[in-house]
């Protein structure tokens, strides 16, 4: 999504995509793979009652409470103050009931296997609550990307929206499912890394927007500038006058207050 938006807001939308941006688009999408090959396998979960099982712990409920209480406070708070200037709002809240909005499609999955195995997910809760919160979460994503859509570049919106929800989705998998229990170290170091990886893309995709930096003009850029003339007062002009051996006497001296 990163690198086919960029190219279409380019040729489509007339909009800019400098030499530093589209490196920033290539580190976010290898920093993002990275952490998709360290991170560990999904626990097999089979049944709605696991699933309802999972969802009911502690751990996970307590992120679902911080990630609700985040998307409140951006929503009736910094969005309507911020939203318009800060290209964060909009797409941290669509990152964040990514969040919702991911979980509710891996139960509603296990709910569709379900029921073509004959089981009576239909008649169970969690079912119709994670049809709710599916189409919720779909809703309000929409929602804030068209405007964030509306209001910023392109070129610049998908790439930090894919990093933003790439990386709450990767957490909420590991929380929900208890995925980092059997993380190595090898696999820790990886997931830093590539998380590092997208801070340095995003860093150089939102940082150097607005500079004209193509391969064709990279000479020019990095060519070290000439030194600016020395501009002297006439106080040093004097003192040279005055100090030079070499000037002729026959010359008068004009003295400048």
């Amino acid at each position: 999504s990163v690198p086919c938006s960029a190219i279409l807001s380019s040729y489509l939308l007339g909009e800019r995509l400098n030499l530093l941006g589209k490196l920033g688009c290539l580190l976010s999408l290898v920093g993002s793979t990275v952490m998709v090959i360290h991170a560990p396998e999904d626990e097999e979960v089979t049944t709605l009652e696991e699933m309802t099982s999972k969802l009911k712990e502690p751990g996970f409920l307590a992120y679902a409470g911080i990630l609700l209480a985040l998307c409140f406070l951006l929503i009736f708070y910094l969005a309507p103050r911020y939203g318009q200037s800060n290209i964060l709002i909009y797409l941290t809240i669509c990152s964040v009931i990514g969040a919702f909005s991911v979980s509710s499609v891996k139960g509603l999955g296990i709910a569709i296997k379900g029921f073509f195995a004959g089981q009576p997910v239909l008649q169970h809760p969690l079912t119709w609550i994670l049809v709710v919160t599916l189409v919720a979460s779909i809703t309000t994503q929409i929602n804030y990307l068209n405007k964030s859509l509306d209001i910023f570049n392109t070129s610049l919106v998908f790439p930090i929206y894919y990093v933003l929800f790439t990386t709450i989705v990767i957490t909420t998998s590991i929380i929900l499912f208890k995925e980092w229990v059997t993380m190595t170290v090898v696999d820790i170091i990886g997931t830093v890394c590539g998380f590092l990886t997208i801070i340095l893309g995003v860093f150089l995709l939102h940082a150097f927007k607005d500079m004209d930096v193509s391969l064709g003009n990279l000479p020019q850029v990095l060519q070290n500038e000439q030194p600016a003339p020395v501009t002297r007062d006439d106080k040093n002009i004097l003192i040279e006058v005055d100090n030079s051996s070499i000037a002729p006497e026959d010359k008068p001296k004009v003295f400048m207050l």
